[in-house]
Order: C-alpha cells, then sequence, then structure tokens
C-alpha cells in the first residue's frame, strides 16, 4: 500500500519592508524592556537593601520577570510570524489546505499553547482564568501547589469549593463595577478550606471580552502573605515598643510616632502629637528644630543626647539615635529613630557621682591613713594620707603586695593574715612605718574583715594613724618621771654621802698635819684629792638634781660647762672620749636659770657623744668659749660623721630623730633650742670644716639692769 505523498511545505514568502520595520521595533523595544529593569534593579537595589524584610530581593525578581517577558514576546512574535507565513500562503493558493497543512498548523498552535502553559507555570505567582459564574477555566502550577489539588481536579470546578473566604457574595457585591471597569486591582485576604490560617494576595483581575461581551476573567496574584505579616509584626513593635519611636521630615515635621513616645512626652493623642510645630518641642525655641537636620547633612546614623519639653512644658534629657530614609531617586524623604527618655537614669547617674565623690571627699578628708587590702595581699586602695605619713603617692603602693613593699612591718601583715584566715574579727598593732624621707614614724594599725554585696569577705580594710607624737610623748613622760625620781634618789645618795666624805677630808687634814714618813704623807695627799674630787662629784649631782630655783642669775658659762662635763665625765672616759676645753677667764656672765642651761649643755655633750660612738672606737670632743659684741657663745665641736646637707634643716624640729627606733625621741634638740629662746639666745649646728659637727650656743651678756627674778 502506497503512502500518500508528502507535499511539500510552500517556501516563506519574503518579508516586506513593512515586516521588517516591525521585526526591527519589537527588538528595540524589548531590548529596551530589559536595559530598562536592569537600571532600575541597580539603581534601587542599595536603598532597598536599608530598607527591613529583605527587600533587596525584590530588584533581582523585577529584573528576571522583564527578562521572562522579553523571551515570551520574542517567542511569540516568532510563532505568529510562522502563522501569518502559513496563512499567506494558503491564501495565494486559495485552495483548500491539505491535511498536512492543517497537522503543521495544529501542531504550530498546540506548540504555542504549550509554550504559553510552561510560561505561565513558571512564574511564582498564581495566574488563572475562570467564567463569570466562577468555574474554573485553567490555572498554573502554583495553584495546584497551593491547594495541593492535581490541575485535572481544579480545571472545571468552581472557586468557592476551595475557598472559606471570600464569599460568593462579597465577590457579586464587586462584580458590577468589575463589569464596568473591566479591570480591578487589590490586596485581598484568602483563606482556604484546607488550611485555617489566613492569606494575603496583591491581585491584579482582567476581564476577557469576547464580541465586546465580559464572559470571564484572568487573575495574577502575589502572595504578600509573609510581607503581611511583617507588616503587622512591625506594626505592634511600633505601637507597644516601651522607647519612643518617631519618622520625621528633614525640617523636624512629625510625621508619625508611637503611643510610647506619644506618653512620655505628655501629650493625649497621636494627633495632636503630630500637629505639633516643628519648635515645639525644643528647650529654646528660638534655635532650628531639635529633630531637623542641616542640607547637607548625609542621612548617616546619628546618636546623640538632647533636652526636649514635654507637653506641661518641663524639661527631660532624651537618647536619639536617628537615620535617613531615600526614595527611588536618592533623595532623602524622612528621617526615622528613637527617643530614649534618660532623665532620670541622668539624674541617678548625678546622685551616684555626688554619693562617689562625697565618700573620696570623706576618706581623702578623714585624718587616718585607709588602706583595703584584698585576698591576694595587694593594696586594692590608698587613700591619699600615706602622703602625710610616709611620704609616698596612693598609685605607689596599688596593686603591690604588702611584704613586695620596702620596710614592710611583719606586724601589718600578722594582723592581716589572722583576719583574712578568720582567727580574728577585729585586730589592731603598732609598728614602725619608715617615712620616705629615711625618718621613722609609729603607726597604729586598727583592721576588720571588707565583705562584698554576697556577705563575703573580700578582703581587709585597715585604720592607720600616726602616733609619733603621743609616742614619743609616753617616752618623754616616762623619762621624765624616771629623772624626777633619780634627782629624788641622787638628792638623797648625794646628802648621805657628802657627810662621811666630809669627815674623810677632816681625817686626811689631820694625819697631814702630824708626823709621818714621806710614803705615807703622799698617801695620804692622793686619798686627799681623790676625796674631794668625790665631793665635787656629790656636789654637782646636788646641782643637778634639785629643782630649779624661780627666776634667773648670773652664770658664769664656763664655770656651768665645767660642772656638765664633771657629771659626765665617767661615761666620756669610758667611750674613750677625750674632751678639749679650755676655760676662759674674764668672761663676762650671762643672765639665766642654771639648772636649765646644765641641761642644754648636757644634752650637746651626749649627743656629740652618740654621734661618735656610732663611727669610731674614741674621739675628742673640743669646747670653746669665746666673747663676742653683746654676747657669750659656747662651740660643741667633735669629729663624728657630721650632719648631712639634707637633714640639717630638720635637726631642730620636735620629734625629728635620725636615731634608730629607740634610741631617741627627737625631742632634745628641740628642747634646747625651746630652752635657749627663753634666755634671749640661740642654737645653731653645721658640718666643721674637717668633718663632725658643730653646735654653737649664743646667749646675751648680762647686764646691771637685768632683773635676777620674776
Amino acid at each position: 500500500m502506497l503512502e500518500p505523498q508528502k507535499q511539500p511545505t510552500p517556501p516563506a514568502t519574503p518579508p516586506t519592508n513593512l515586516e521588517q520595520e516591525e521585526a526591527w521595533l519589537w527588538r528595540i523595544a524589548l531590548l529596551f524592556v530589559v536595559l530598562l529593569a536592569a537600571g532600575l534593579a541597580a539603581e534601587s537595589w542599595e536603598r532597598l537593601q536599608n530598607l527591613p524584610y529583605h527587600l533587596g530581593l525584590l530588584s533581582i525578581a523585577v529584573f528576571c520577570v522583564a527578562l521572562a517577558f522579553a523571551g515570551f514576546a520574542y517567542g511569540r512574535r516568532k510563532r505568529v510570524t510562522e502563522l501569518r507565513n502559513l496563512v499567506r500562503s494558503l491564501q495565494e493558493r486559495a485552495a483548500t489546505p491539505s491535511d498536512e497543512q492543517l497537522d503543521q498548523l495544529g501542531e504550530l498552535i498546540a506548540r504555542s499553547q504549550r509554550s504559553f502553559k510552561e510560561l505561565i507555570d513558571s512564574f511564582d505567582d498564581i495566574a488563572f482564568a475562570a467564567s463569570l459564574d466562577g468555574k474554573i477555566k485553567t490555572v498554573n502550577r502554583r495553584v495546584t501547589e497551593l491547594l495541593g489539588v492535581p490541575y485535572t481536579e481544579v480545571v472545571g470546578h468552581r472557586v468557592q469549593e476551595f475557598l472559606d473566604e471570600p464569599k460568593r457574595e462579597d465577590a457579586d457585591r464587586g462584580l458590577a463595577r468589575f463589569l464596568e471597569k473591566r479591570r480591578w486591582s487589590g490586596v485581598v485576604s484568602v483563606r482556604l478550606k484546607s488550611s485555617a490560617r489566613t492569606l494575603y494576595f496583591d491581585c491584579a483581575l482582567n476581564a476577557i471580552v469576547k464580541a465586546d461581551e465580559v464572559v470571564g476573567v484572568s487573575a495574577l496574584a502575589r502572595d504578600v502573605t509573609e510581607e503581611r505579616e511583617k507588616e503587622r509584626r512591625f506594626t505592634e513593635l511600633f505601637e507597644t515598643l516601651q522607647e519612643g519611636v518617631y519618622f520625621s521630615t528633614p525640617e523636624g515635621k512629625l510625621l508619625d510616632g508611637n503611643a510610647a513616645l506619644v506618653q512620655v512626652l505628655g501629650y493625649k493623642s497621636k494627633e495632636e502629637f503630630l500637629s505639633l510645630d516643628p519648635r515645639a518641642l525644643n528647650s529654646d525655641p528660638n534655635q532650628s528644630p531639635v529633630l531637623g537636620r542641616t542640607a547637607d547633612d548625609q542621612g548617616g546614623v546619628r546618636a546623640r543626647e538632647i533636652m526636649l519639653r514635654h507637653k506641661d512644658g518641663t524639661l527631660g534629657i532624651f537618647l536619639d539615635t536617628s537615620r535617613a530614609v531615600w526614595d527611588a531617586g536618592g533623595k532623602i524623604v524622612r528621617y526615622q529613630g528613637t527617643l530614649v527618655d534618660v532623665t532620670e537614669r541622668r539624674e541617678m547617674e548625678k546622685a551616684l557621682r555626688r554619693q562617689e565623690e562625697f565618700q573620696r571627699y570623706l576618706l581623702e578628708s578623714f585624718p587616718d591613713l585607709i588602706l583595703v587590702i584584698d585576698l591576694n595581699g595587694r593594696y586594692s586602695f590608698v587613700s591619699s594620707r600615706i602622703h602625710d605619713l610616709r611620704g609616698y603617692k596612693p598609685e605607689d603602693l596599688l596593686g603591690k603586695k604588702v611584704e613586695e613593699e620596702q620596710d614592710y612591718s611583719p606586724e601589718l601583715l600578722d594582723l592581716y593574715r589572722d583576719l583574712i584566715n578568720g582567727r580574728k574579727m577585729f585586730g589592731s598593732c603598732d609598728y614602725s612605718a619608715r617615712h620616705r624621707d629615711g625618718s621613722w614614724r609609729t603607726a597604729r594599725a586598727s583592721a576588720s574583715p571588707l565583705f562584698d554585696a554576697e556577705n563575703k569577705v573580700s578582703g581587709v580594710i585597715v585604720s592607720v594613724r600616726d602616733i609619733t607624737v603621743e609616742k614619743k610623748l609616753e617616752q618623754q613622760i616616762i623619762q621624765s618621771e624616771r629623772l624626777a625620781a633619780m634627782g629624788q634618789m641622787i638628792g638623797g645618795f648625794a646628802h648621805e654621802l657628802n657627810n662621811p666624805l666630809t669627815s674623810i677630808l677632816g681625817m686626811c687634814e689631820l694625819l697631814q698635819e702630824g708626823e709621818a714618813p714621806d710614803s705615807v704623807r703622799k698617801q695620804m695627799v692622793i686619798l686627799q684629792q681623790q676625796s674631794r674630787r668625790a665631793a665635787e662629784i656629790v656636789q654637782n649631782l646636788m646641782y643637778f638634781s634639785r629643782p630649779p630655783a624661780p627666776g634667773r642669775s648670773p652664770i658664769d658659762l664656763g664655770e656651768l660647762v665645767q660642772r656638765t662635763l664633771h657629771l659626765h665625765a665617767y661615761s666620756l672616759r669610758k667611750n674613750n672620749i677625750t674632751v678639749d676645753f679650755l676655760k676662759e677667764s674674764a668672761m663676762p656672765p650671762v643672765s639665766g636659770d642654771s639648772h636649765q642651761l646644765m641641761q642644754v649643755f648636757l644634752n650637746l655633750i651626749l649627743n656629740s657623744e652618740q654621734a661618735m660612738r656610732e663611727v669610731r672606737d674614741r674621739g675628742t670632743l673640743r669646747i670653746r668659749i669665746e666673747k663676742q659684741e653683746k654676747s657669750v657663745a659656747v662651740t660643741f665641736q667633735d669629729d663624728g660623721p657630721g650632719i648631712s646637707p639634707e637633714i640639717l634643716p630638720n635637726i631642730f624640729d620636735p620629734f625629728y630623730t635620725t636615731k634608730r627606733p629607740g634610741r631617741g625621741t627627737g625631742l632634745g634638740l628641740s628642747i634646747c633650742k625651746a630652752i635657749l629662746r627663753e634666755h634671749n639666745g640661740n642654737v645653731e649646728a653645721a658640718s666643721g670644716p674637717g668633718g663632725g659637727a658643730v653646735f654653737t650656743v649664743t646667749l646675751p651678756v648680762a647686764t646691771p639692769t637685768t632683773p635676777s627674778g620674776n
């Protein structure tokens, strides 16, 4: 059986000039659409990125839709061109088309339909067509996925079979207007029968017209449920935020504000708040609007503290954080930001600062040194009194351990350990502390555990008081009591010795008058000399120990110095101190209290003796008396270590001493200076030219008009 011969496809008719022009315009138009979409996407990309909800993807979506539309339109035009050529060929032949031609035409139409179907199925948006009575004619893949029903079970069924909302009566109410306009767009809320969730779609409905009569409707809808929920959540957040949120123009005019901002500024309604003049919130109405920005502002984030006026006229401090919002053309259209009322916080901070300053001033004004030692034995706080007590700055000790400190006190360290280990709840100790200038101070520390907010021991707080003066006064009182008791004892002892010494001297004189061998006579002379010396010592002791007579009298300084040397002769000989003293004759007398002046000379001799004994086994004390114009000067020069220039200005200060603790009170020279000042005299100290120290006592010469008593 022979197969029918296949008729050749008629050759395509060459396009006319009009068709070429039409094709060229199509290409230009599609290229323009693609370029326009690309430019719009690029221009809006940066601004959409600054908006919430990732709206920057809209730029990519717009470009992709434009590209898909260009491809679809170009493909459709190609199919139309093929159909036009086929129809034109049939018209030119004016003959009945063959079955093969009809098959080709049908296949071409089917391919076009499949292409169209594939195109609308590729849309992420919903696309469908329905009759006016609600019967579905066709749907895209997105509809079947949403309904969860195959295509065959959707087409031919009514829309209300799948929806609970909107109701049919709701659609009928808007049908008349739709038939008149033949198009409608808007957001529709939809609830499927298969789900209780409400969905939102941005819909565009267009009429399907046949013979100028609307027979159906085609719809393209985009799911905006997520955007609507985000808007709802944003609105809820906007209205429920405790911080004030506002939108304003670049000139400072309020566009919107949430309830918290309206309430915190004292207004009754948002309408009243938004109707305010831009300067109504200013603390100073004469200045520019407080929420406004300058013309050259770039719209960056601005964080600052500002003063705003409440409705009742009171002022509040607000933390303003805002940034700009741009339109598609890059122009700033508004500013959005937050206003947080920090008035109470700032007042609390001020009160806290005042409290901290008060505590700091209290600690700095406290007469005692305050120390805080942490659990690691390090100084965590040192008050400024450390400079008065030891000559250091607080930062010199902060962070150091107690035992790392130079010349640290073992007593203070033991007290800290007893408290930190719980062996004591309170304790005190006296200890010696070395001043930065090298002198020693006596301090009394009172300490107790320091507790934190959780009532746990966090360290030890120590109050340190300088008791150097008290200790030295205490020692001076004890010494004075000892001297008083010794004076009474010496007085009685000297009185008891005076009688037998007188008898011995008398017997020696009687024995010398008789006949005796020369050897015995020499021994009697020696016995008489030693007895007289013992009598002089007893007389000097009585002179030193008896209370001073009231008033002053003329005094021979040479004799007074000699008496003092006799009183201290044994100690000088024991310590190998040679005294070089020349008693000058014809020295004018001075007016004064012999007991007090003897105390001055004895103190200077003792100082020289101790100074020489510290550096060598023997020494020489040179004493000279010389007459000056209106005074008499007594010079005591030793060959000890001398006086360093650093301490020379301080040696006459009360309680100042260079001796080790327990070796001196630091009151001797200051008492000497006070006694001589009462006698209108003076005492000066200097270093000798060959070493050693030189003390010069100057007293005015007594005049005939000088009173002898008070």
